[in-house]
């Protein structure tokens, strides 16, 4: 069955530009896709690339999704190439979807109210979320109002500023934490060897007295796996690859040479859906679902996987919908 297919584009500009060690990103760009059947049932996928973590561009997915028909032939979703995960994502979602609303099944078993708490719920049980901070002074503030609101775990950009700077301002963020608070460090892969190790010397010290600091997300680049794999084991604060496992073929990688620490899985880049649930239903992982501030439609997409693969005792990488106007 040939389905009617259409796709739009948005633009959703950060609050405040989000600065990492790759640059200011200051707007998320991304399609919508639509496929449509003859009764009218509606299934929605979303494209959200993130080209500095290996996935296609957003030029690159324009012009995938322009050359096809408006008469869209579900086959050719099984055609759509490797380097093109997010479209891989995207026409899969929306297939999927389209089929549980014509087959009367809820497109999710997920209940969650994206404006105030930022939990979700799957039968009753509650998965936090990890809020991630603006960098610099901004934290201080921002870190206070989340915790008045109840909420415990947080992640902060690390790799910007000095060593030196950091390590004050992550002190003082500490502080700050409630009694069962986390804070994540995340390097996007931009510091070196020495720096890597300043900061894992500052974990442990620091969990001797309190177990604050939850771990630290890909010190060093992808590359340097050898290196990533050989301190995991040398030190007890947990290490998390993250761009080293941007999508399925990376993931399976880093798991045959023996990776057997914290995946931060972002899933809206990583290609088919389905591919990648059948392999963690085979090789059970510690695995952290995160966000790519995609929208609520890609966001309902991956938290589905989530919900059923994720480690559930790890809040989700999803607190970032205050990096946005309401």
């Amino acid at each position: 069955m040939d389905y009617c297919y259409d796709y739009f584009f948005y633009c959703k500009p950060f609050v405040t530009p989000l600065q990492t060690c790759h640059g200011l990103w200051s707007e998320r760009r991304g399609i919508i896709i639509q496929l449509r059947d003859q009764q009218g049932n509606i299934g929605k996928g979303e494209i959200a690339p993130l080209s500095w973590f290996g996935s296609e561009t957003i030029e690159q997915a324009t012009q995938f999704c322009s050359q096809l028909d408006t008469k869209f032939n579900p086959q050719i979703i099984d055609q759509i190439p490797n380097n093109l995960p997010c479209c891989q994502f995207a026409f899969e979602s929306a297939l999927v979807n389209l089929e549980k609303v014509a087959n009367n099944s809820p497109i999710t078993n997920l209940d969650y109210n994206l404006s105030s708490n930022y939990q979700i719920y799957l039968v009753n049980h509650p998965w936090n979320y990890s809020y991630l901070l603006p960098t610099g002074l901004a934290a201080l503030q921002s870190i206070q109002t989340k915790v008045a609101q109840q909420h415990n775990t947080f992640k902060q950009k690390i790799g910007v500023q000095s060593f030196e700077q950091e390590r004050s301002l992550i002190k003082e963020l500490m502080s700050y934490l409630p009694t069962q608070g986390k804070l994540r460090l995340d390097a996007n892969g931009g510091l070196n060897l020495e720096t890597t190790k300043r900061w894992l010397e500052f974990a442990e010290l620091e969990n001797e007295l309190e177990h604050k600091i939850e771990l630290i997300e890909q010190p060093l680049p992808p590359e340097d796996f050898s290196t990533l794999l050989a301190l995991s084991q040398q030190f007890k604060t947990a290490i998390a690859l993250d761009e080293s496992v941007a999508n399925l073929t990376q993931l399976q990688s880093c798991y045959q040479q023996g990776w057997r620490g914290v995946y931060v899985l972002k899933a809206a880049i990583m290609g088919s859906p389905r591919r990648l649930a059948q392999w963690l239903q085979t090789h059970p992982i510690d695995a952290l679902f995160s966000s790519v501030f995609e929208t609520a439609i890609g966001r309902q997409n991956v938290l589905e996987l989530a919900v059923k693969w994720g480690n559930p005792n790890r809040a989700l990488g999803f607190g970032v919908n205050h990096w946005f106007q309401e």
